[in-house]
């Protein structure tokens, strides 16, 4: 495990810690900061993991949400709240990580970060693959489709958590995947040459 994962973990104990013994404020509702921690942290570590492809950066991007959180703690109205708050910032601080450094989100297909597969996966290459194709796509494609198969959100839901219309998250899905299928296509295409 990296430093900065580590680091994660022991600032944000230290934060349930300090909010726990009511040195922070929790929120009127009920809603303390660690049980927001621990009902959530896996989503988030999770969309910034597959969106960066890296472990430690996607650590860091995780921490600054939830200092994020914490800071806001008092605005949060319920967990349905929480979780839809969690995911739009976990989002724009992905988007804003790749332009801060200069990067286009582009990935080559060479060099893309290979997803670990369960072990009960039944096609472990397929899904290898298809791992690499989607870290292979522009950043708001790539982010439309790690929140609608990954994360299991509707169009509504993605529209909101990335602050734009349904119809553009419709547009942007129909892009993806037509992206990935002419990505799969010459794939399929140079491995039998």
């Amino acid at each position: 495990m990296g430093v900065r994962v580590l680091v994660f973990e022991k600032r944000m104990e230290a934060l349930a810690a300090d909010s726990a013994a009511g040195g922070l404020a929790a929120t009127d509702i009920g809603l303390g900061f660690e049980s927001l921690l621990v009902a959530n942290q896996a989503m988030v570590f999770s969309i910034a993991l597959n969106f960066l492809r890296d472990r430690e950066l996607a650590a860091e991007l995780a921490q600054d949400v939830f200092l994020a959180l914490h800071r806001n703690l008092k605005s949060i109205q319920s967990a349905d709240h929480a979780r839809h708050w969690l995911r739009r910032v976990t989002s724009q601080r992905c988007i804003d990580s790749t332009r801060r450094a200069k990067v286009r989100g582009e990935v080559a297909l060479e060099a893309a970060w290979d997803v670990a597969t369960p072990a009960d996966s039944a096609d472990v290459v397929a899904r290898t693959r298809m791992a690499r194709l989607v870290a292979s796509l522009p950043e708001k494609l790539r982010l439309v489709i790690i929140l609608r198969f990954q994360e299991d959100l509707d169009v509504p839901d993605i529209a909101e958590a990335l602050g734009i219309p349904p119809r553009t998250v419709r547009g942007h899905l129909d892009q993806a995947l037509e992206l990935l299928r002419e990505k799969e296509q010459r794939w399929t295409r140079s491995t039998k040459n």
